[in-house]
């Protein structure tokens, strides 16, 4: 039975997430992004993304999508850091340890809950963490494309590292259909209405 106390912990704990959304990517500033999305906004999509790669890859797409929501959860604490930011640093963060403080003074099971799922992202050796991770680069391969599309040009770094990293075919397949995509294919698929009028004897 959740207490007022641990209520209280769960409400504080939301109040850190909302950090994320206004927590920018800061990698995209490099090549001229100002306003760049939110962690928020890129683990969303990357849920979404890991659901549909491991209901492919004979994954759980609930478990994929967990792990995804969770994946950048630190970031919190220590800011997006780009990938020029690691030369820098003595020690890479540790993902487990800043989550275990994340949820210190949460109820044991919600903290175990979180936790676990940070532990089996980070150990990428089940099928639903190797989605997870691949949902996450096959995320910022997408959102390298829609960028270029928009007039930034200077991503194909971010596109060529991302392809490199994915793992399963699918998410393989789906970043070589994306790149031969225009981010606003989409919008040119027919109406559900007109669809079905057209189907109609």
């Amino acid at each position: 039975m959740i207490n007022d106390r641990d209520a209280t912990a769960v409400a504080s704990f939301a109040y850190e997430l909302g950090v994320l959304k206004r927590l920018r990517r800061a990698g995209w500033w490099q090549v001229g992004v100002r306003d760049p999305e939110s962690v928020s906004e890129h683990s969303l999509r990357v849920a979404q993304l890991a659901a549909l790669v491991a209901a492919e890859e004979d994954a759980d797409p609930v478990r994929s999508s967990y792990l995804g929501i969770w994946h950048d959860s630190q970031e919190t604490r220590i800011c997006d850091l780009p990938h020029s930011a690691r030369a820098y640093l003595a020690t890479m963060p540790d993902h487990e340890q800043i989550t275990r403080d994340q949820l210190a003074e949460l109820p044991e099971s919600l903290a175990k809950s979180i936790l676990d799922a940070v532990i089996e992202y980070e150990a990428a050796e089940t099928r639903e963490a190797l989605c997870a991770r691949d949902a996450d680069k096959l995320e910022c391969l997408i959102q390298a494309v829609e960028y270029r599309h928009a007039g930034y040009q200077d991503v194909q770094a971010w596109i060529d590292s991302s392809r490199r990293s994915l793992r399963t075919s699918f998410a393989g397949r789906i970043a070589d259909a994306a790149l031969d995509l225009s981010p606003l294919t989409w919008l040119s698929t027919p109406d559900p209405a007109t669809a079905a009028d057209r189907a109609t004897p």
